[in-house]
């Protein structure tokens, strides 16, 4: 196995931690893997959008619905930085072929369940299932196919990632209006058995690793997972339980920070530690995961301002909104998809990275300019120029990363970067929630302050409006004018809340060209660009 290969994130090391013989049909195999990578990304997407119908179906409330999607993520977060050392001791077949099984048969359970707290455990189940399909996929593409492959396999595994998140804004619509919320489960039930098809078409019989399995760091893995979940937990609950003025919040924040602080002294102790963070202190592996943080931060101007304004302001359901993603966001993706796999092959991939991140700055600037009369024509600019961001900057960080990794801790970076990859999308989520309830709170009471009682413009506003509603009787006439009167002014307040979102993800597409001028020069290896 060459340098590049053992030092993916995904990747195990050759030598004492190597899987065993390789398959008699790779390409079985590699399929598995994008499939599953797919999965995980589209079930996750789905759920979030259709999560309202999801809990009129199964009659939850608000906050039983909210702990159930918290549920589901945080166990994956708890399962998946642990994949690559489990598929390393026990073999992929056995880590991704049973559980696909397991996780199609959930999944078609959990529609006729009425039980929260069964509802609750199966959720639980279904994360730490899904949570295995992800951080497997690049190992499997370095083991599996030839070197030649490599760059338009791991494209693939980079597009998934903004082809769901717009693709899922159609899927979810067509499932709700047209099938029925429950097939926002029963779709793995089809899929699901294909994957584990696939894998055990593809995937050898691998041996135990009983050397690896005697020496196992199990401390070390459950004191990282519950940290990283904990902390989760916390900050997706944070928004909606007021932060710090919650001691649920305080505890779960708390306790998964001395819990990481356990990880790492248990990491720099144990005799064989499975992810000792020395790993984290090359500048440029430092800097590309920040650069991975900088790319969910900003590209939150495409996964969650642009449908969530069409949804709060424009009041369109996903079904209406899902055209504009899958023609403006999800074809072009698929059209500039060779293009990132030449800038990358040829030229240097900061270059790439550069192109991404001004891409997204230049939508942001766009959206900036967003009214409360925008429709989703108005935008079709903001979402084309966030595509070429999604199209080009997440596969640059990818190799660079790879070409800066240390071969020999493989598996340990595993558990790394699938922390960022989990936690940067929630830590952008949480951000961006707050960040936007605090603004439209701050633009209520200063427009507010401009809407007082007796002002002649308010009650002109006022007397126009008790016009259209004279029908229904003055008392009735009146109540339903002032009620219109303080929607419009709460629009408004949105819609500046938004541009003030837009104005955040700019700021951070700036600092990721900041981060980007910083990475230094990878060394020689199979990512080295090809010119001629």
């Amino acid at each position: 196995m060459t340098r590049a290969a053992a030092a993916e994130p995904h990747v195990v090391a050759a030598g004492p931690v190597s899987t065993g013989g390789l398959s008699r049909h790779p390409y079985y195999a590699v399929g598995a893997v994008l499939l599953g990578s797919l999965v995980a990304n589209v079930d996750s997407r789905v759920f979030s959008l259709g999560l309202a119908d999801l809990r009129g179906g199964l009659s939850l409330s608000f906050d039983q619905g909210a702990w159930l999607a918290t549920a589901s993520t945080a166990s994956q977060i708890f399962m998946a930085p642990a994949v690559a050392w489990l598929a390393t001791v026990f073999g992929l077949r056995r880590v991704l072929g049973v559980p696909a099984l397991i996780y199609a048969a959930i999944s078609l359970l959990i529609p006729f369940v009425r039980d929260y707290q069964l509802l609750l455990v199966l959720h639980i189940a279904h994360g730490l299932l899904l949570g295995a399909f992800v951080p497997a996929t690049l190992l499997i593409i370095f083991r599996n196919l030839p070197m030649q492959w490599w760059l338009p396999a791991i494209a693939i595994y980079a597009i998934r990632v903004g082809f769901t998140l717009n693709a899922g804004v159609s899927i979810a619509g067509f499932y709700v209006e047209h099938l029925g919320w429950q097939w926002i489960y029963w779709q793995d039930v089809v899929v699901a058995p294909l994957l584990a098809l696939l894998v055990y078409l593809g995937t050898p019989a691998d041996p135990i690793n009983r050397e690896l399995l005697r020496g196992a760091d199990w401390g070390g893995m459950l004191l990282f997972g519950s940290s990283v979940a904990m902390i989760y937990t916390g900050l997706d609950q944070g928004n909606r339980l007021d932060w710090l003025g919650s001691g649920t919040i305080v505890a779960l924040l708390g306790g998964g920070t001395l819990l990481l602080i356990g990880f790492f002294i248990n990491e720099a102790l144990v005799k064989r530690p499975w992810a000792h963070a020395e790993i984290l202190l090359s500048r440029n592996i430092g800097l590309a995961l920040l650069a991975i943080l900088l790319f969910s931060l900003t590209s939150l101007s495409n996964t969650a301002l642009v449908p969530n304004f069409l949804v709060t302001i424009a009041q369109l359901k996903p079904v209406q909104t899902g055209p504009l993603f899958m023609w403006c966001a999800v074809a072009p993706m698929i059209v500039l998809l060779p293009l990132s796999i030449h800038l990358v092959r040829r030229y240097d991939p900061k270059l790439t990275m550069i192109i991404g991140f001004a891409a997204f700055a230049a939508a942001a600037l766009l959206g900036t300019r967003v009214t409360s009369a925008w429709t989703v024509s108005d935008f079709v600019p903001v979402v084309l120029l966030q595509s070429v961001g999604v199209s080009l900057t997440l596969l640059a960080i990818i190799i660079v990363t790879l070409s800066n990794s240390d071969p020999t801790r493989a598996t340990a970076f595993a558990a790394y970067i699938q922390m960022m990859r989990l936690g940067c999308a929630e830590i952008g989520i949480a951000l961006m929630t707050t960040w936007l309830r605090v603004r439209e709170q701050t633009h209520s009471n200063l427009l507010g302050q401009h809407v007082a009682s007796g002002d002649a413009d308010v009650v002109g506003t006022l007397t126009k409006l008790k016009g259209v509603f004279a029908g229904y009787g003055d008392s009735l006439a009146q109540a339903r004018s002032v009620g219109t009167l303080a929607g419009l002014v709460q629009r408004q307040a949105n819609t500046l809340a938004y541009i003030d979102g837009f104005w955040l993800t700019f700021w951070f597409a700036l600092a990721g060209l900041v981060c980007v001028a910083l990475i230094g020069r990878a060394p020689p290896g199979p990512f080295t660009p090809k010119r001629g």
